[in-house]
């Protein structure tokens, strides 16, 4: 939910503080650099202090940071804020997805993964629904802020009461844990330094579907407004439209990382089973390139939705691919230094949104860049990767 107040604000606070375009998109900017930044770094201080610890104290800090917004007034404040948002939270994918490797045997971790990816669609099917809620009972923005800020703590608590690795766990006996184990590569323990990953053209392959990930964090950033312009709807009115592009997202997490499991339990080979569902989800986010064409809401929402399913089938697929791959001591650091690449891009890619919004005052140009993207990717990866299968360490 934090990083989405900003974007479901943005119509209001830019007639109050009179941004432009391109300022919004520099907000943007910044915290996809923290991001980018914190992602690099985020495996190997993991590895260093533990799961437990480390994402402990990766919430605390984007906690505090969603709250600082509360106290900004000028831009540089805001970007500001947004820096130190995007540091904290670049610790979030790579040790949730090290937790599904600690704790799922290969061929559950796709299903895994999209269970908890739907975490963060439901912020993003609460938030447009909450934040007028929170705005209209205390009379500012601020409020929003600072009240979502504050349930990160509540979650905190329940993951330092909770979490443990399996073989530390009182909960779980032999079996389980051989379950667990049950068709790990032998080279899963095997501890690969951070710069050896990225000799293995297997690991490059896997970044170039970062491309994707500044077409997911536009949508996060840019959708109210587009519901804005587009329809003329307003903050007590985008909501819904908002909650249901969400809502299927979240159900597409789910399903899409069911899928490659469902093709897997049929007896499909790995590689078929993987491939076959990301190039369904890539066709699925084609419809996008309409959405500035047509004239309901409601249309223009299920095409967002549907590409939004099928985007978090995608990325539960392809996270578990990583697994797939590489032991699972390098799966944060490929996993961390892949999505630091696609914030960078999404750095690129936000600036050009800006201006191209600021000339053309459209989003058509941007939504044909965003429905075409996923088969793009489908194909790099391809090529670079034609199995998947695990890679044999030199």
């Amino acid at each position: 939910m934090d990083r989405q107040v900003l974007g479901l604000l943005k119509p209001d606070l830019s007639r109050t503080f009179g941004w432009s375009e391109t300022e919004y998109a520099r907000m943007a900017i910044y915290f996809q650099l923290a991001y980018a930044l914190g992602q690099l770094g985020f495996g190997s201080f993991m590895n260093r202090i533990g799961i437990k610890s480390a994402y402990a104290l990766s919430v605390i800090f984007w906690s505090l940071a969603a709250m600082s917004h509360a106290l900004c007034r000028t831009v540089g404040g805001f970007c500001g804020a947004r820096l130190a948002l995007g540091l904290g939270e670049s610790g979030n994918f790579p040790a949730a997805i090290r937790v599904v490797i600690e704790w799922f045997p290969p061929r559950e971790r796709s299903v895994a993964t999209g269970l908890f990816n739907t975490g963060s669609n439901m912020g993003a099917i609460f938030a447009p629904v909450l934040v007028p809620l929170i705005v209209g009972a205390f009379g500012g923005w601020q409020a929003a802020f600072v009240m979502l800020g504050c349930v990160d703590l509540v979650w905190l608590a329940f993951w330092l009461k909770l979490y443990d690795a399996p073989e530390k766990s009182c909960h779980v006996n032999p079996a389980e844990l051989a379950h667990i184990h049950d068709g790990v590569a032998a080279t899963a323990e095997e501890k690969l330094p951070w710069l050896k990953v990225m000799r293995y053209r297997e690991a490059w392959a896997y970044f170039t579907s970062c491309i994707l990930g500044p077409v997911w964090w536009f949508y996060g950033f840019w959708l109210p407004d587009f519901f804005n312009k587009q329809f003329h709807l307003d903050l007590k009115h985008f909501g819904l439209p908002l909650a249901f592009v969400a809502m299927a997202a979240a159900l597409g997490s789910i399903g899409g990382g069911s899928l490659s499991a469902y093709f897997l339990k049929r007896g499909w080979p790995l590689n078929r089973a993987r491939k076959t569902a990301t190039f369904i989800c890539a066709l699925c986010t084609l419809p996008v390139v309409a959405a500035p064409y047509v004239s309901s809401p409601w249309l223009a929402a299920a095409f967002f939705g549907l590409a939004g399913a099928a985007h978090q089938g995608w990325s539960a697929t392809m996270y578990s691919v990583v697994g797939d791959i590489f032991p699972k001591r390098a799966v944060a650091s490929v996993v961390g230094f892949g999505g630091m690449l696609g914030s960078f891009l999404s750095m690129g890619f936000f600036y050009l949104v800006g201006h191209v919004l600021q000339g053309e005052g459209t989003y058509k140009t941007i939504m044909l860049v965003c429905g075409s993207a996923y088969l793009v990717a489908w194909t790099l990866f391809h090529i670079g990767v034609p199995r998947i299968k695990p890679v044999v360490i030199q």
